[in-house]
């Protein structure tokens, strides 16, 4: 009779739907594999990556915005002819040096477990044959390539999560200007431009996060947002692995949908309820590739370390993106950074792989310390290198059973207590030579 009454509430369940509305769609747990995974790849890269200046707004900025930004509309005036139109960009975004299986090693050797690929932007060009952007996609013009599902098989070939980034609005679609124009009363471009076209990319590609925006114009229930995650997480194909963010309406950002994003580079200070993502660009003027790019505007690999450990700390995933070149190389210089971050972690992910928030996430005792968990153990991440090779950490309550290691190095440590009821004193050894300038303490047997 139990096995009956279990086997009758995994039935129930399995049976459970998600109804249209916030309350269910939000109840849903977020798939596993996202919180293990910690660590991902932001790839954005479209036409805007041709004129490769100011950033991927580059076309909003030039003709749409009021005033125009004028170092956009000066750019254009020194290096494209009088009349030339953003159109006209398309057939030289060639990918002609574009090679999913190298972009896919650098990914991996970053120690990342997801990538995220923009498969529209808001400028509505496509990275895919869409049948619903004729002409304005990647195998009608430009690289003639399906770009999203030559990387999407690379990246699942080296056993990494696959997911895509989706604009909900696009800048000039006469059908989204039209609805625009009705203050969102009418839903044309809703009907028969990005639904369709989600539906699509979702069955085709089968990806296992949607990175959705470009939302923030109209109401949740002018994108039908709603319906759409309903059948996302009861019928799709991927109902069972896929993972969203929260950007599908105005009023939507920290409040619905999966995981959340807030905003740009979100950082929240202190423990969230709730499973967030902090999205970080090595470039930190644009997300898009740019050809001025200066060394000076670049994050560097130590502050990237300290961003992903903080982020971690807090309960987060990061997100860290590069923006390749239009015709398909990723720049030196952000894959140095990125395989610096896998040097770094092939050391210390222990420590951030499948980690958990720990009591404590920071103390600041005699230099900045930040916390993760994992089963019994407890990591303090060492965010500056000692001007003497002793470190206090004050949270953690010791045992007689407390052991004390330092990630890359099994000798234990010696350590003394601080006090009767917590804290510990750690001797160092010497700490190697780190591009990272941050460390790893493993503490077993405390509290």
């Amino acid at each position: 009779m139990l096995v009956a009454a279990f086997l009758t509430v995994l039935a129930a369940r399995a049976a459970a739907r998600y109804t249209e509305d916030w309350p269910s769609l939000d109840s849903r747990p977020l798939p596993s594999w996202y919180d293990q995974a910690k660590f991902g790849i932001f790839v954005h890269w479209g036409v805007y990556s041709v004129p490769g200046f100011h950033d991927e707004w580059f076309l909003f900025d030039w003709l749409f915005r009021q005033p125009p930004n004028q170092e956009c509309v000066d750019f254009m005036k020194r290096n494209y002819p009088s009349g030339f139109t953003y159109p006209e960009f398309a057939p030289h975004f060639s990918a002609r040096f574009f090679n999913p299986g190298d972009w896919a090693d650098i990914f991996k050797a970053s120690g990342a477990k997801y990538v995220v690929l923009t498969a529209k932007h808001h400028e509505g060009f496509t990275n895919w044959g869409s049948p619903f952007s004729w002409n304005w996609n990647s195998v009608d013009t430009g690289p003639h390539r399906d770009l999203v599902g030559e990387l999407g098989e690379a990246v699942r070939n080296r056993s990494l999560h696959y997911g895509l980034y989706n604009s909900l609005y696009e800048w000039f679609n006469p059908l989204y200007l039209i609805d625009k124009k009705n203050g969102f009363k009418s839903q044309q471009y809703v009907t028969n431009k990005l639904l369709p076209e989600l539906f699509n990319m979702v069955v085709r590609y089968k990806p296992e996060l949607i990175w959705s925006d470009g939302d923030w114009e109209a109401p949740d229930s002018y994108w039908n947002s709603t319906q759409f995650l309903a059948w996302l997480y009861n019928d799709s194909p991927v109902k069972d692995t896929i993972v969203t963010n929260d950007r599908w309406g105005a009023g939507c950002y920290c409040k619905h949908g999966g995981y959340y994003n807030c905003e740009d580079k979100y950082t929240p200070g202190q423990l969230p309820k709730h499973k967030w993502e902090k999205c970080q660009s090595v470039d930190k003027q644009s997300w898009g590739y740019r050809r001025n790019m200066k060394t000076s505007e670049l994050m560097d690999l130590p502050t990237i370390i300290k961003d992903l450990v903080e982020t971690v700390a807090l309960g987060g995933n990061y997100l860290l993106n590069v923006g390749p070149t239009p015709d398909g190389m990723i720049p030196v210089v952000f894959e140095e950074r990125l395989r610096g971050i896998g040097a770094w972690l092939d050391v210390n992910g222990e420590a951030i792989y499948g980690s958990k928030p720990w009591r404590i996430q920071r103390e600041n005792a005699s230099l900045p310390v930040w916390y993760t968990s994992k089963g019994k153990s407890v990591y303090a991440f060492i965010t500056a290198k000692p001007s003497k090779p002793l470190v206090e950490l004050l949270e953690p309550k010791t045992s007689t059973a407390t052991k004390v290691t330092i990630l890359g190095n099994t000798n234990p440590l010696s350590w003394a207590p601080v006090r009767p009821n917590g804290g510990l004193v750690v001797l160092l050894p010497e700490l190697p030579q780190s591009p990272s300038q941050v460390w790893t303490i493993k503490l077993d047997g405390v509290q």
